[in-house]
């Protein structure tokens, strides 16, 4: 039973430095999955997986490493959504990229999110320039939201996908 007891020391502990990182490294990074952001990920989730679980690589102990992984993620989400306080700690709060056709470069530059990449949204969501923009709002969960028109508002949300070069 002490081996299952450290499985889930160690598993409550990774997940606390994977969420702590992701927090560090910001929104921008979810949604914006690039070829080394997956690559990222991918050995991570490799480098970890013996953290967690040490040398028991049986069943019960990838299973006890996995359940405690949803037990704390649900836990924090429960927590989040009964204390507001303890979910605006957690969680960055959406900003505002333009406002009325007007670029905030103050928090573009502070996202490092470039010219291109807003164009490259606004573009996503059907609007051709800066100026029919209402609202263009970087969301907690890292996509870009826009709000265009002038008297008939129309919201449009778009997950970012990256595109991938086929080969002839």
């Amino acid at each position: 039973m002490n081996e299952y007891f450290d499985i889930i020391i160690r598993s409550a502990s990774v997940y606390l430095f994977m969420l702590i990182a992701l927090r560090i490294f910001g929104k921008k990074e979810l949604s914006q999955l690039n070829t080394a952001d997956v690559i990222l990920i991918l050995l991570i989730s490799n480098s970890v997986q013996n953290a967690m679980v040490g040398s028991d690589i049986s069943l019960i102990g990838g299973l006890s490493a996995a359940s405690v992984l949803f037990a704390i993620n649900f836990s924090l989400k429960k927590l989040m959504y009964k204390f507001p306080k303890f979910s605006d700690f957690m969680q960055e709060k959406p900003e505002i990229l333009i406002h009325d056709g007007k670029m905030d470069f103050k928090a573009l530059s502070k996202l490092n999110i470039t010219h291109d990449e807003l164009k490259e949204a606004i573009r996503e969501h059907g609007v051709e320039h800066f100026s029919d923009v209402k609202w263009a709002i970087l969301e907690i969960d890292g996509n870009i939201s826009i709000i265009s028109g002038n008297k008939n508002l129309r919201q449009t949300h778009y997950k970012r996908l990256k595109r991938t070069k086929k080969t002839m």
